[in-house]
């Protein structure tokens, strides 16, 4: 049984109505009425007579409602020990970021981690991919935000997004890249990013899979640079969707529509470090921040 079951019974047998029961929780009506049936078929008895307009406890709900409160006592008594117990770890987090703070909601999530680990030193170190992936495996670092097509087979990782790369141009190559193909896009001038950079693992690997490699004059260290000298005219590079798609609308660059590059943005760490205090309390934090259920 789960304990949003425990609280949907305890709050409607208060109550005395599903729709109530619904506002009070922030949730739906079926979803308070599927939460109920759920738990009684677990616990093999019925808990609540129907009727229109209302409901009312069977002989075996009110029989089992102080038990199920006592449960729900018990667990918010647990969640707050574990507040204050939070409070007590100490020594340091290192978190390794590899892109722009805002698309990882980093302030939300070091915000949170500073209120429940207030003892707790922590610090952010950016990196290219490989090089965080690498610090993670070594345990110079407990975590890090990683962003691939594939996540690395010998660390644990939180997925927390899928998100998409573009194809970008400057604005004054429109008509010459929409109508290229392949080659002929392979064919002009490219900005690349460092080679343990995130992005430039998609670029070669986009275009190995045409056999064929991009023409790169410069690379620059970090994709906004990229961003900033695709706009200025240089060359073509990779962008996250949702930056593309506003330059695009902006007609600072040009999308080229016939690819789009998939990865996904996880939180790794190592799997002798899973169950540090600091690392599980950041691992829950980043569930929290990202709207992630407990199981994911």
């Amino acid at each position: 049984m789960e304990m949003y079951q425990l609280r949907a019974y305890v709050t409607a047998a208060t109550l005395g109505s599903v729709t109530r029961t619904a506002e009070a929780l922030h949730v739906t009506q079926p979803a308070v009425t599927a939460q109920i049936k759920a738990l009684e078929e677990e616990l093999g008895v019925a808990l609540f007579d129907r009727r229109p307009g209302r409901i009312s406890l069977t002989r075996a709900g009110e029989s089992l409602l102080a038990d199920a409160q006592k449960v729900l006592d018990a667990a918010g008594h647990l969640q707050g020990r574990a507040k204050d117990l939070q409070g007590e770890i100490t020594g340091q987090l290192v978190i390794g970021t590899s892109t722009d703070p805002d698309s990882l909601r980093l302030g939300s999530l070091l915000r949170a981690l500073v209120s429940a680990l207030p003892l707790l030193e922590i610090k952010t170190r950016y990196g290219l991919a490989q090089d965080l992936c690498e610090q993670v495996m070594s345990g110079s670092m407990q975590g890090a935000f990683y962003i691939a097509a594939n996540m690395p087979r010998d660390l644990e990782v939180l997925v927390l997004q899928t998100r998409h790369y573009r194809i970008v141009a400057p604005a004054a190559l429109r008509n010459e890249v929409l109508k290229a193909g392949w080659r002929d896009l392979s064919q002009l001038p490219w900005i690349a990013t460092p080679a343990q950079h995130h992005t430039q693992h998609l670029l070669m690997a986009l275009f190995a899979r045409q056999g064929l490699a991009p023409h790169q004059i410069l690379e620059a260290d970090t994709m906004a640079a990229g961003e900033s000298l695709v706009r200025a005219g240089l060359g073509l590079t990779l962008l996250r969707e949702d930056k593309a798609i506003d330059l695009a609308g902006k007609d600072e660059l040009v999308i080229w529509p016939h690819a789009r590059v998939p990865a996904q943005l996880g939180f790794i760490y190592g799997r002798s470090t899973e169950h540090d205090p600091a690392l599980v309390a950041t691992l829950s934090q980043l569930r929290r921040v990202w709207g992630l259920s407990e199981s994911v």
